[in-house]
């Protein structure tokens, strides 16, 4: 059964097909064929073409396609429609008629995520977020910076994540998806970058490789901890009929029970998967 907020995107390059049945079998809760900046221009052609084979006979994935104003989009925009593509993503999001174009071609029944990578994109990020068939937004932090010129870790990154994370509130979407973390051989940077997305509001993170898979997964699931105090949370409200009360010494109103409630549905369905 599928995560109702999938927390890991594992991105495969498109012309890897020798790449994608393992990068199912990685645990990621998404698999993203890429087709836009890990394959080379030379390849997009060839890529798409393995994309469209494999999609004809094995599971559900999703699909990035390539830019809207790439030589690439208006091709790309032929894969909709084949089996086993269970979301599209568009990078570098900042027109509501390309959303529009997508929809048309993949169907209503495909969601869409969009990818805030640009200036532009940041700044109109909540009408973006509103078009017809949008899930969710992901936060292209490495090419952002590229596009303001920025050089920044965290703290110079922290305000354009608190907005994109109100933008999707406000358009009543899922959640966003924090960007992706290069260093793939420190499992304490993954975990630092997924815990900080994680205090921020994201519920989910895009992966290059399948060892920080597992990490993502775990940073963005409740810890034992949690659960139990959410266990503790909703029972005692029950006994209080629903009136204020306290659990380990703190005050627990409608707000606090509701936090609850959401930490024991989500542990719910992880274990139903």
């Amino acid at each position: 059964m599928p995560v109702l907020n999938p927390r890991s995107y594992l991105f495969v390059p498109g012309n890897r097909s020798d790449r994608f049945a393992k990068a199912c079998a990685a645990g990621a809760d998404a698999v993203i064929l890429d087709l836009e900046d890990s394959v080379a221009p030379a390849d997009k052609v060839k890529a798409r073409a393995a994309v469209a084979e494999w999609l004809a006979v094995q599971q559900r994935v999703m699909v990035r396609i390539n830019t809207s104003e790439s030589e690439w989009f208006r091709d790309d925009l032929g894969l909709g429609r084949k089996p086993g593509i269970a979301g599209v993503l568009l990078p570098k999001a900042e027109r509501v008629e390309d959303i529009r174009a997508v929809a048309a071609a993949f169907g209503a029944e495909v969601p869409i995520l969009l990818q805030i990578e640009t200036a532009r994109g940041f700044r109109d990020a909540q009408a973006l977020a509103g078009a017809d068939n949008v899930q969710r937004l992901l936060f292209g932090s490495i090419d952002f910076q590229l596009d303001l010129g920025m050089t920044a870790e965290e703290d110079e990154l922290l305000y354009f994540r608190s907005q994109i994370v109100l933008d999707s509130r406000i358009a009543g979407i899922r959640p966003p998806v924090d960007g992706v973390t290069t260093d793939i051989n420190s499992p304490e940077r993954i975990r630092a970058d997924a815990l900080r997305a994680k205090r921020l509001g994201f519920s989910g993170k895009m992966c290059i490789h399948p060892k920080q898979v597992p990490i993502v997964n775990e940073c963005f699931s409740p810890t034992e901890e949690e659960e139990a105090w959410a266990r503790r949370t909703v029972e005692a409200s029950w006994a209080a009929g629903g009136a204020a009360t306290t659990v380990d010494g703190k005050m627990v109103d409608r707000p606090v029970v509701a936090r609850a409630e959401v930490i024991l549905a989500t542990v719910a369905q992880i274990r139903r998967q």
